[in-house]
């Protein structure tokens, strides 16, 4: 994770991806319920508060953005202004998965953040995967996930 210029981007690294089920191309919009199939995950907290943003990448394209007002209450579809940019690169057994998100969809007062990933693979086997899991089942949207730190920005 990383900024360059008034973007943040993140890079997930995916070590033996030749089984990972790959959503087809689709235009680059929002969509709801990517979750179902192969994402990745970005939870951003605001501030010291119970709110967070919830950033959905799909390989395909699409992506969706949510704002919450406390651990899965008052979902609400997040307005921004310009759409994240995702990248799928394959080869062998590795992959490699690139968003790049404006800074100006980012929450004010952005400060811990969770990465997730939900894995599909051959024979629709499902798998969550999460900096940090707190509990015995994965729920990524339990603040106690929030383990990592948005960079600091350098001054342009």
């Amino acid at each position: 994770m990383r900024w360059h210029e008034h973007w943040l981007t993140l890079r997930f690294r995916l070590s033996d991806a030749a089984q990972v089920k790959v959503p087809p191309f689709a235009p680059r919009r929002h969509a709801d319920g990517l979750w179902q199939r192969t994402c990745f995950e970005m939870f951003v907290r605001h501030g010291e508060g119970e709110e967070y943003t919830e950033f959905n990448f799909s390989p395909s394209g699409q992506w969706a953005v949510y704002d919450f007002s406390a651990p899965r209450e008052g979902m609400r579809q997040r307005v921004r202004s310009r759409a994240p940019a995702c990248t799928w690169r394959a080869g062998g057994k590795a992959a490699f998965f690139d968003a790049a998100l404006p800074v100006a969809a980012l929450p004010d007062g952005a400060s811990d953040i969770g990465l997730s990933a939900v894995m599909v693979e051959e024979g629709s086997i499902k798998s969550f995967w999460a900096l940090c899991h707190h509990g015995d089942s994965p729920d990524f949207h339990d603040p106690a996930c929030f383990t990592a730190r948005l960079p600091a920005r350098e001054a342009p």
